[in-house]
């Protein structure tokens, strides 16, 4: 980062998947106003040490082992005013979640997930109540079929879909620093959904027709 204004923190998103050694450096514009700065690094809110220095430049370096080293760095320059950054070190992210899938019973259904890193493995489970239930397609490959297109992609699909199949489901990838899930929503509509505006319309047109062939008729009697 190359801190310049005080204000709203800068902030960088940074991915890893294993285990690894990162550096994380801010480093003062030139230009800035600050001079000689009080430097502080946390993690969360937890102060630590920076292990170098060099002209307006602080850095620190991290050897990632496990998940309980990710999480956010900060580091914070005081003096005249307030500069800050955010460094937020994280596993891999799922794309293409937080989707809702409509389809209709009968059909058949797709989710799609995947990760810009491979995983080590990928998990699928299905919301029952409060409970997420692991899908296992070789104890059940009548209904679902999981594949990989890719090492990085996930496919669920879904067959003969009812009602019930109606949930949420999430996608797990699990990586050597920890797990990301992605979350997917499926609804299942009955196969007379789409008639229904359609059926709405046509019991209107015989109500409006009866209506009209009772009054004409009862004219007629009264005349």
């Amino acid at each position: 980062f190359l801190l310049g204004v005080s204000g709203t923190p800068l902030e960088r998103n940074i991915t890893v998947a294993s285990a690894t050694k990162v550096e994380l450096s801010c480093k003062l514009d030139p230009n800035s106003h600050l001079k000689n700065p009080q430097v502080t690094w946390k993690k969360g809110n937890e102060t630590i040490s920076h292990t170098s220095k060099s002209e307006n430049s602080w850095s620190i370096q991290i050897t990632l082992l496990d998940s309980t080293q990710l999480g956010n760095y900060s580091c914070i320059l005081k003096g005249e005013e307030e500069i800050s950054a955010v460094f937020h070190l994280q596993v891999p992210k799922i794309e293409g979640k937080d989707k809702t899938i409509i389809t209709y019973e009968g059909d058949i259904a797709v989710m799609v997930c995947q990760t810009q890193y491979t995983p080590m493995a990928w998990t699928w489970y299905m919301t029952n109540g409060s409970k997420e239930v692991a899908i296992n397609d070789s104890l059940q490959a009548d209904k679902y079929v999981i594949s990989r297109q890719a090492a990085n992609i996930t496919h669920l699909k879904i067959l003969k879909l009812t009602k019930e199949d109606s949930s949420v489901y999430w996608c797990e990838a699990a990586f050597a620093l920890g797990r990301s899930k992605g979350k997917l929503e499926l609804k299942v509509l009955s196969i007379m959904a789409p008639l229904k505006p359609f059926l709405a319309i046509v019991a209107e047109v015989i109500i409006l027709v009866t209506t009209i062939f009772l009054y004409e008729w009862y004219s007629k009697r009264k005349e």
